[in-house]
């Protein structure tokens, strides 16, 4: 099955793929799942102009074919996920009837998936965590500099450091910590079984 995803930025054109190939192998190793690359979209035009939403959602379609999938993931920034998933997803099934689509907002951003797999990150890329830093994953709206604070330097690279974290987080971990990480493992699990 072919995964079609559509993303906000440059370090996720490059992690996701990463991160739902560790997917496929942890969740759904029963199944062969290739994820295209995704196409990138600047977050606010795709989601305020239509003629942006619908020139991608149809691409995305095209890329996926018939058996495929289209995962939309996003920053929910300051948004509620729960409340803006479905409205997206709502616009989605209305622009591409014929494919199968699911939306996953990260709260508040992808990298809020490695403040909930910290620990397992520790030592990594200059990476330094301490237990004691331990923060609901979900909270910071920097989530980035969260991440930046902690990295030797100062330095964190959204095209360097995001493909090696996903490529290298706790599964389990960022499970366990973070709400929207499992929103994308069950979409995830339910999209590859009923395929």
């Amino acid at each position: 099955m072919k995964v079609a995803a559509i993303v906000e930025g440059d370090g996720e054109v490059k992690a996701l793929p990463t991160l739902l190939r560790r997917l496929a192998a942890w969740r759904t190793p029963e199944s062969f799942v290739d994820p295209l690359p995704p196409i990138r979209v600047r977050r606010d035009r795709f989601l305020n102009r239509n003629e942006e939403f619908s020139r991608y959602l149809p691409l995305a379609a095209a890329k996926c074919t018939e058996d495929g999938w289209v995962l939309l993931v996003l920053d929910a920034d300051d948004d509620c996920p729960a409340e803006l998933g479905p409205q997206i997803l709502k616009r989605a099934q209305c622009c591409v009837p014929h494919r199968r689509i699911s939306v996953v907002l990260a709260n508040r951003e992808y990298e809020s998936w490695f403040i909930a797999a910290a620990q397992s990150l520790n030592d990594q890329r200059g990476f330094s965590f301490d237990p004691m830093d331990r923060i609901d994953p979900e909270t910071p709206r920097d989530a980035k500099g969260w991440i930046r604070a902690r990295m030797a330097g100062g330095a964190y690279g959204e095209t360097t450091d995001q493909p090696e974290f996903s490529a290298r987080m706790d599964l389990q971990e960022a499970y366990n910590g973070s709400r929207s990480f499992r929103k994308l493992c069950s979409d995830w699990s339910r999209q590859v079984r009923t395929a």
